[in-house]
């Protein structure tokens, strides 16, 4: 079907090329051609021949070109072909406007050639501004719409909350699994967003080589699995990409700008290119760190030492949350649960780190 079009396009296109140039070509070259030759109506029957027989040649490329782009646009996303389309209308439109006064100058190249070119350049320029600018669009469009219902209520000054932003969870977060925990408690409100270049590199870690890749990529998916379909958190796909940027930690990051949301990680480099280019982040790791028992200096606790640490007969031992806890003069302990004294605590961006010694030494000094 699609080739009959463009055989019978080209018979069409030949034709009326053939009505307005060939007798005056048949003229030109020759005075002694037939009178019924040089009718502009043998003209467009031989035009259109001609060019349905080039169509033999130039149909199967321009259908294999059709299809090409047909999959590619049904492939794309519905924002993509329609921002794009609508950047197109109106670069048209602009040199549509741009090309008016340029026919009533009497100059031949100003009048044929000049408006193909700008035509062909506002069209793509449109174009690309449409599909590449879309997010910033739909941003803008949110926020104009935000803003009209604002200043239809009275006494709307009260600027929303952090908790009514988006949250843009990354690859490291999901596979760690806490955050369905989180999200279970209730104490993580808003939409999740989950963008699909996420998704992808989760696919390509479940579909690793690697025993233990696989296995962590595969539990990513269970954790998205469960806070989609078990939660009642509200969860969506973010379709969108930015192919301009390679890095799916920078590509989180502008996301974020252009939805004006947070990011949700347990990455500490992500964390600190978030705070550089002031984007909201939620760390899980500084919430665990939040939420562990508090100790001060001169409590009692009981441990057991498990190893010998780094430096001279120091032991180390842990808490049930997972804190470690260096115990002086405790290496003659290993294997053995005693009774500390904490001396002090160091917090520190990898967590919290508790100091102490044996009680039995403390009384003997």
């Amino acid at each position: 079907m699609l080739r009959w079009i463009v055989q019978l396009f080209f018979i069409l296109v030949g034709g009326a090329l053939g009505f307005l140039f060939i007798p005056e070509l048949i003229s030109f070259l020759t005075t002694d051609a037939p009178a019924w030759l040089e009718s502009p109506y043998a003209g467009a029957v031989l035009g259109a021949l001609i060019l349905y027989l080039l169509t033999f040649w130039l149909a199967d490329y321009i259908v294999n070109v059709m299809r090409l782009m047909e999959e590619t646009i049904v492939k794309a996303p519905v924002t993509d072909v329609l921002f794009g389309t609508t950047g197109l209308a109106f670069g048209l439109i602009v040199a549509y406007l741009i090309i008016i006064p340029l026919n009533t100058i009497q100059i031949p190249v100003l009048t044929t050639v000049l408006p193909i070119f700008i035509s062909f350049f506002l069209g793509y320029f449109g174009f690309q501004v449409g599909f590449k600018k879309k997010e910033e669009l739909i941003n803008l469009f949110t926020a104009s719409k935000a803003t009209a219902k604002e200043k239809r209520k009275e006494d709307s000054e009260e600027q929303p909350s952090d908790l009514s932003k988006v949250k843009i969870l990354d690859t490291s977060v999901i596979i760690d699994g806490r955050i369905a925990d989180i999200c279970q408690t209730g104490f993580l409100e808003g939409v999740l967003v989950i963008p699909e270049f996420v998704l992808e590199e989760l696919q390509h870690i479940a579909d690793s080589s690697d025993v233990l890749k696989r296995n962590r990529g595969r539990r990513g998916l269970d954790i998205l699995n469960k806070i989609q379909k078990e939660l009642s958190s509200e969860v969506h796909i973010y379709e969108g990409d930015f192919e301009d940027i390679q890095e799916v930690d920078s590509k989180l990051v502008k996301l974020a700008k252009v939805m004006n949301g947070m990011v949700v990680t347990n990455d500490f480099n992500l964390n600190k290119v978030c705070e550089f280019q002031g984007v909201p982040v939620l760390n899980i790791n500084d919430l665990a760190n939040a939420v562990k028992p508090v100790v001060l200096p001169g409590e009692e606790l009981n441990v057991q030492v498990i190893k010998d640490g780094k430096e001279q007969n120091q032991g180390i031992a842990y808490l049930d949350d997972g804190t470690m806890i260096v115990v002086e003069s405790g290496r003659n302990y290993i294997g053995k649960t005693i009774e500390v004294v904490v001396t002090s605590v160091l917090q520190t961006s990898a967590g919290r780190m508790i100091f102490a010694k044996p009680k039995l030494l403390e009384k003997a000094l």
